[in-house]
């Protein structure tokens, strides 16, 4: 019995010695980039992820990489509102942010979930600092406008989603300051507009340009589903920025994985080097994308 259970145990660390000699090459061809990681979904609300999640993102720092955090937090301001019984709607996926609204967004966004992030990282072994996207002017917003076809009478219709905001300037000169140091930055999508009005920004948008200004190596979108599927529910590995329209067009890529895979296709378009769509129910999904030959979600690039 002991016998057998010495050998389990040398399979189960031999399986951890080949991981790591895995990982070499990838350490020695990331040391040095910038890493953009939009968080958000359930593994935000289930502990053990997040601390698996904090561990990781320590990790890529202490390895030579540069991680940046952006964060989303949906559920979390929908139950501050109906705790406080503030009326909230949404049209089109947006939610429809009024004065009061906004309020309950940068609360819950730039403290609560900002700061239990930072905690996380911190609590990991790693040195963490929050921002929302006001600090240092970091995301310049403006009202984001929509216009929505009536059916009836073919006449398009402009949608008011109050403040609801969509990145126009992206100042990253203080994640940059970061870059050269040990801190790893986490930031709320809270913009400021030019004449000082907050703004309640989409996380995935956010990231997404926050990697394009930073020409990141990687834009990393944490979601709830294992990626891009093909019309028999199979994972598509990688894609080009082509066959992103190709499939949107056969309606192979529809609803709400279509938003998701234009942030990545923006993303490179602004230069990034690749977006990549992952399942962020899976414990270390990251370095499992990161640090391995076969990767884990859907990667996006430009063609070859």
């Amino acid at each position: 019995m002991t016998e057998s259970k010495n050998i389990g145990e040398t399979k189960h660390w031999l399986r951890t010695a080949r991981t790591i000699s895995e990982a070499l090459p990838f350490l020695r061809a990331y040391a040095g980039k910038t890493f953009v990681i939009k968080y958000g979904g359930h593994a935000m609300g289930d502990t053990a992820l997040g601390e698996s999640f904090a561990r990781d993102v320590v990790l890529l720092k202490q390895v030579g990489i540069n991680p940046v955090v952006v964060h989303g937090g949906g559920p979390q301001i929908g139950q501050m509102l109906e705790r406080l019984k503030i009326k909230s709607e949404f049209i089109d996926g947006l939610r429809v942010t009024d004065t009061a609204t906004v309020e309950v967004v940068e609360m819950v966004l730039s403290g609560t979930i900002n700061k239990q992030i930072v905690a996380s990282i911190n609590a990991a072994g790693g040195r963490s600092v929050g921002l929302s996207g006001k600090d240092s002017n970091l995301i310049v917003a403006e009202k984001l406008r929509r216009t929505k076809k009536d059916p009836d009478s073919n006449i398009e219709k402009v949608l008011d989603l109050g403040f609801v905001g969509e990145p126009k300037e992206i100042n990253p000169g203080v994640l940059e300051m970061f870059a050269k140091s040990d801190i790893i930055p986490v930031v709320a999508p809270v913009g400021i507009g030019r004449d000082g009005q907050t703004y309640n920004v989409n996380a995935d948008t956010a990231a997404g340009a926050i990697a394009g200004a930073l020409g990141a190596t990687r834009f990393y979108l944490l979601t709830d589903v294992m990626g891009v599927l093909d019309k028999d529910g199979k994972l598509i590995p990688e894609l080009t920025l082509h066959d992103v329209q190709r499939l949107i067009g056969d309606h192979t890529i529809k609803g709400g994985m279509i938003p998701k895979v234009e942030t990545c296709v923006d993303a490179v378009k602004r230069g990034v080097d690749a977006g990549v769509i992952l399942d962020g129910r899976i414990p270390h999904v990251l370095l499992l994308e990161i640090f391995t030959d076969h990767g884990i979600g859907t990667l996006i690039r430009k063609a070859e």
